[in-house]
């Protein structure tokens, strides 16, 4: 059945049967976490929610209680719905996660990634190549998400993108660019990139492409813990993102 289409303050809305109401809700929440429109600690009042969505107050609390099972957001009694403060082990859990997550994905990926596609990704990452001289974090981690994209895409199995993608929300929300932290990480990771797309091209097997890139994201996960020994052991992650904003 053809579904009625809406817009709900920039996202667009399908109302069938496989988009339910509460998927909504959880989708456009998860979105405004992930862009930092809710920052950490933020309080989701629901019914404020359900009239911007023009629903009841129902589906959008299942989509609080996904979101909370998804670790994006807290509840405590008495005071409500949060979006999940941020710390420093999050972090390293989503990394780390990412980077076994996303090399299966591009593993599965790559006998169903075309010239057409390693030449888009090539593209990104030459754009990437072209902020090294005039660093900009927040643009170079931007173009870093397009280019990880357009390799795992491809993948498969819906289900380990999905995963992938929800990580990728995570680490939208716990920071807003790793390399803001370690811009001396951004010249290894545009290398790292063009190795990649060069074993796949070649048709290497999937066991080496997996581990090219799980070692790609751990290498950046181990630049940032390491920034975080020397220059600032006590660091809270959210005080920093806030101060890297621009």
């Amino acid at each position: 059945m053809e579904g009625e289409i809406r817009r709900v303050e920039g996202l667009t809305v399908t109302a069938t049967a496989s988009l339910s109401k509460a998927e909504t809700a959880y989708r456009w929440i998860r979105e405004r976490v992930a862009d930092q429109t809710y920052q950490p600690g933020h309080k989701l009042v629901l019914a404020q929610i359900a009239l911007e969505l023009d629903t009841s107050v129902v589906p959008v609390r299942e989509a609080i209680r996904r979101l909370e099972a998804d670790g994006l957001v807290t509840f405590e009694r008495n005071v409500g719905a949060r979006v999940a403060m941020v710390d420093q082990g999050s972090y390293t859990r989503s990394m780390e996660t990412v980077a076994i997550l996303e090399a299966a994905a591009v593993a599965q990926a790559q006998g169903h990634l075309g010239a057409d596609d390693l030449d888009a990704a090539e593209q990104i990452n030459d754009r990437m190549r072209a902020l090294l001289d005039d660093f900009e974090p927040a643009e170079f981690t931007r173009l870093n998400h397009e280019f990880h994209e357009m390799l795992y895409r491809r993948c498969p199995n819906e289900r380990l993108c999905t995963l992938v993608e929800l990580e990728w929300d995570r680490l939208n929300h716990l920071r807003d660019s790793t390399f803001s932290f370690v811009p001396e990480r951004a010249l290894e990771s545009v290398e790292e990139h063009s190795r990649i797309v060069a074993l796949i091209r070649a048709r290497a097997s999937a066991q080496e492409v997996e581990r090219a890139v799980r070692e790609h994201r751990s290498a950046t996960l181990h630049s940032f813990q390491n920034s975080q020994t020397t220059t600032a052991p006590t660091t809270d992650l959210q005080t920093d993102s806030r101060k890297d904003k621009s």
